[in-house]
Parts: structure tokens; sequence; C-alpha cells
């Protein structure tokens, strides 16, 4: 018995050990739990932080950057004279916007087929593709180190559709694009009067205001934008014309400005006599007359719409949805868009539905626009004179709208970004050019 109680005890005294040890384990287990948790969330932290700091750096680096290309663009835009270029042979630039994407491929073969990049029948590459790309390897052309990406290149790669000035529409030379430090700048320069100007929809002279709302509509039909989209945009439009209507028609103004000068109180003189009378001095009034420029009257509604046009009184986000989804191509209604207060459209660089919209002033607009298309691929018109000379039998309608038409374009919008790590900046500034001088209308800093 004393034998069986030692052995009880025994395994009493050794339970509580063990139950000892299991609690020992679960507070270790959970100290290892709350240890590891600490650190993951210490780690993101200290990641997170690191990122935010990197990104500052990358940041600084691509806003520098693009205020250094903005200076840039800038100092070299004195010396641009862009010119207009011949196509003869080319199709114009002037419908792309309103092809599908398969009707856009078709096009893009044919053009292939008849460069003699792909062969007939055949959807293969031809010898003068070949041919083709040995020669911009040995001049160092794209990417000679990998030959078999050009082995394997599209055809369609290489064709271009030539604008007004030889780059795409509506760019005035080719994008320009370069290393500063760490980042990668690019600079376009885009041509400002080939576009639909937005403050046309603004006008408020009574006599065509009808036709105003006219171009307005064709526009937005040719964009292909829905009913719900355009009354939209017209309302958002009337907002903004309710601040100042816009004007195309622009003369010197006098301003009289008078400003009263209280004058002194007359002095004591104590060596008049008693019976002398003090006499009540009137203010002096002086006019001063100011003449205020055309001139300068454009360059002040210049400014004006280019802040309101970009302004939270528009959806330009709506406005820049894609309407054709490629990689090659970028079609929004934004892009054929003036929004910085341009005032004429130019004939020789303007798309078709464009055109249409500038003519709708004085009527046939979609033939004169044909007119137009057909005979600018050839020659471009050097003066409105030359337009009414080749196209006589619409002289008429011509004059009705010379104001609001040019042959040479004096708008321009210069965008530059910056990419640098994971950051980026952007600049959008609107500039007018009269011969060597260039003048800034607006900045918009992304």
């Amino acid at each position: 018995m004393n034998r069986v109680k030692a052995v009880e005890n025994q395994k009493q005294t050794k339970l509580p050990a063990r139950s000892r040890a299991g609690i020992v384990l679960l507070i270790t287990l959970v100290l290892l739990v709350v240890l590891s948790a600490l650190g993951y969330t210490l780690s993101a932290r200290v990641a997170a932080q690191r990122q935010r700091d990197q990104y500052v750096i990358d940041y600084s680096q691509a806003r520098y950057s693009c205020d250094s290309a903005v200076k840039y663009a800038l100092a070299t835009l004195e010396d641009l004279d862009p010119k207009l270029i011949s196509r003869p042979n080319c199709p114009d630039f002037s419908d792309i916007y309103a092809m599908s994407e398969e009707d856009y491929q078709k096009l893009l073969e044919q053009l292939a087929l008849e460069a003699g990049y792909l062969d007939d029948k055949e959807d293969k590459k031809s010898e003068s593709y070949s041919d083709l790309l040995k020669s911009l390897e040995a001049n160092d052309v794209g990417d000679s180190n990998n030959s078999d990406d050009n082995i394997d290149a599209d055809p369609l790669d290489l064709v271009e559709i030539p604008g007004p000035y030889g780059p795409a529409w509506p760019f005035v030379t080719e994008p320009a694009e370069f290393e500063l430090g760490t980042a990668k700048v690019k600079i376009e320069i885009e041509d400002e009067n080939a576009k639909y100007p937005l403050g046309w929809a603004l006008l408020g002279d009574p006599k065509i205001k009808r036709e105003a709302e006219a171009g307005f509509l064709t526009f937005c039909e040719w964009m292909g934008m829905s009913q719900e989209d355009t009354t939209l945009f017209e309302e958002q439009l009337a907002a903004i014309g309710e601040i100042r209507p816009f004007q195309v028609d622009f003369k010197p103004i006098t301003k009289t400005e008078r400003t009263t000068t209280p004058t002194p109180a007359p002095s004591t003189n104590t060596k008049s006599s008693s019976s002398a009378t003090t006499r009540t001095r009137r203010p002096l009034t002086r006019v001063r007359r100011t003449t205020i420029s055309a001139a300068q009257q454009i360059a002040e509604q210049s400014a004006l719409y280019a802040r309101l046009f970009h302004s939270s009184l528009l959806d330009t986000e709506r406005l820049a949805r894609p309407l054709v989804v490629s990689e090659k191509r970028k079609e929004s209604v934004l892009k054929y868009l003036g929004a910085w207060a341009s005032m004429q459209v130019n004939i020789n660089t303007a798309p078709r539905h464009v055109l249409e919209t500038a003519f709708i002033f004085g009527g046939d607009a979609d033939k004169i626009a044909d007119e137009i298309i057909r005979l600018r691929r050839a020659k471009p018109f050097d003066s409105i004179n030359e337009l009414k000379e080749a196209l006589y039998r619409y002289s008429d309608s011509i004059n009705k709208c010379e104001k609001y038409i040019t042959t040479t374009s004096n708008f321009f919008t210069i965008r530059v970004r910056a990419v640098s790590g994971g950051a980026e900046a952007a600049s959008i500034i609107a500039i007018t050019k009269d011969g060597k001088k260039v003048q800034r209308v607006a900045v918009v800093n992304i």
C-alpha cells in the first residue's frame, strides 16, 4: 500500500511539471508571434518610408528635368521655322481619326505593299524590307544589337502617314527624346491652329451665333460624341461663356480715367489784413486717356480662356477618353480641341472636320473642305487669296470666313514630360510666335 501511494504521489508531482512546460511553450509561441508581427510591421513601415523618400527624390529629379527641358524648348523655339511639305502620293492625315482600327490596319497594309515592305498576296516580309533593316543597322538606326528583334519586327511599324509638316499630325517637328540625369525627357510641339478653336462655341455675336452652334455640333458629330456627352459639353461651355463672351474682332479702344486730387489748405499769412476773406479751392481733376491695342486685348483674352478651359469648369478627363483603343493610335476629342483661345484655323494643317466647322460660317463647308484636302497635298496654300483663286466658285463663301482661317500657324503647344524612377512631371505651355518673337500665353504644370 505504501508503495502504491508513493507511485501515485510521484505521478501527481510530475503532472504540474509538464503543465508548466506547456505553459512556457505557449507563452514562447505567443511571444514569437508578437515579435514576428512587430518585425513585419516595422519592416513594412521602413520599406514604405524608403519608398516615399525615393519617390520624393525621383519626383524632384523629374520636376527639375522637366523645368530644364521647358527652358530649353522656349530658348530654341525662336529659331523654329516649320515648313509645310508636299504629299502628292500619300494619303491625307485628315480622315485617320474617323477610321476604325480594322480600316486603319488595312490602310497600313496597303501602304506597306506599295512601299515594298510586304509581298503581294503573301503576308510576308519582302526582300526590300530586309534590305531596309540592314541599311538601318549599318547606319546605327534603331536597336542594331538585337538582330532577332529586327527580323521579327512588324513591317507596318515602318509605315508612317505624314502630317502637314512631315511628322504625324499634329506635331510640328519630330518629338525630341533625351536623358537628363536619371530622368527620361520627351518634348512635343503641336500646331494649335490645326485644331478646332473651342472659343468659337462661345461667340456672342447674334449674327454668327447660329453658325457657331452648327459648327460645334458638326465637330461633336464627327468625333462620334454621344448625345449625353454633347449636352454636358454644351452646359459646361455655357457656364464659361457667362463669365465673358469670346471675341474674334478686336479694335483699339481708349479708356478715360479721371482722378481727383484734393488741394492743400491755404497757409496762414500773418501779413494779410484782418478783413481778407478765405476762399475755398476746388479739388484738382485730371483726365488720363490710355489706348489698349488689339494685340493687348487678344493676349488678355487668351490668358483668361487658357485658365477657364483648364479649370474645373470643363471636364477635360471626359474629353480625353480614348475613342480608339490601340497601341499605335491615341484618338480622343481633346486631341482635336484648341483649348488655348486660338481664333483661326490653318487650312493647310487642319483635318476635315475642323475645316468644315470653319467654313460653316460662309457655306458650302463640305465641298470647300474636299477641295482644300485634294489641293494641299500637292502644294500647300501660301495665302487666302491663292485659295480664292483656286476655288473661285466659292469665293463668296470664303470671303465670309476669311477672319476665321489662315495659311500660317502662329499658335503652338509645347508638351514636356519627364520620368524618373516611379515619378513623373509634365508641363504644357501655350505660346504664340510671330517671326522670332515668342510670347507665352499660359503654363500648366502637372
